[in-house]
């Protein structure tokens, strides 16, 4: 209370208190001084919730004419595994995020628990209408402070990720161009990829060890042209190539 004590001293009195001033003044310096209620900070919260969130995202990404494209991406906090929503070599205008955000509501896959919450910035594209789409769902959208990359940290993360180890080392023909790289790219990182903050297994779940057979020998393969490496054990059952 900011008021001064002679103010409360006042307050007190109109609803029957009679206390001096001075008293208020030992009072309020106890009460200071004693610490708050344990509240949970923002990085506490996500890790508590981290297996009901999810979070969104945009950025864009420069082709070799000039033309900028914008991608719409989703990540889940609890596993790290990476959805493209979108790419669009228009304007992302709020209809588009909208249209996407229905999408994939229509299209939602069966998790062991539900999305509680989705986490975004305060991009007028991430506005009423594409948060009405998710509260449909029942899913509660939680927009961060202004100026505050830190609190969506795993998709500002990612998006670091993705152009320093690939967007930043090609060059992009065009629209169809960059969502060939970016489909190849997040099914590298969602299956082949470990993750520091996954104890070194991948957002979907790869073991840390297999079986080593006699005779067995490790494998390259090369995706985006040599771009990126993957290695596995000879006999492996691998998953299917991307479609280029």
């Amino acid at each position: 209370m900011r008021s001064g004590y002679r103010r409360i001293q006042g307050e007190l009195l109109k609803v029957g208190i009679d206390i001096s001033a001075t008293s208020i003044r030992g009072i309020l310096a106890v009460e200071r001084g004693r610490p708050g209620p344990k509240r949970d900070t923002w990085r506490q919260f996500l890790r508590a919730q981290a297996s009901s969130i999810i979070a969104c995202d945009l950025f864009t990404v420069e082709t070799i004419r000039l033309k900028t494209l914008h991608v719409l991406f989703f990540i889940d906090l609890h596993t790290r595994r990476v959805l493209i929503g979108g790419v669009t070599d228009g304007a992302a205008s709020v209809g588009w995020c909208a249209q996407i955000a229905r999408n994939l509501s229509e299209a939602r896959e069966e998790r062991d628990k539900p999305i509680e919450f989705l986490i975004h910035d305060r991009d007028y594209r991430f506005g009423p209408i594409f948060d009405e789409v998710f509260k449909a769902e029942g899913i509660e959208t939680i927009r961060t402070p202004w100026r505050a990359p830190k609190a969506n940290a795993y998709a500002e993360r990612w998006i670091r990720t993705v152009r320093s180890e690939c967007l930043d080392r090609l060059m992009i023909l065009n629209r169809n161009h960059l969502e060939t790289v970016l489909r190849t790219y997040v099914e590298h990182y969602n299956r082949e990829r470990p993750h520091r903050g996954l104890d070194l297994r991948t957002p979907e779940g790869g073991p840390h060890l297999k079986p080593v057979t006699a005779g067995s020998t490790i494998v390259r393969r090369d995706r985006l042209g040599g771009l990126i490496h993957e290695y596995y054990r000879k006999g492996r059952v691998e998953p299917s190539p991307p479609v280029r």
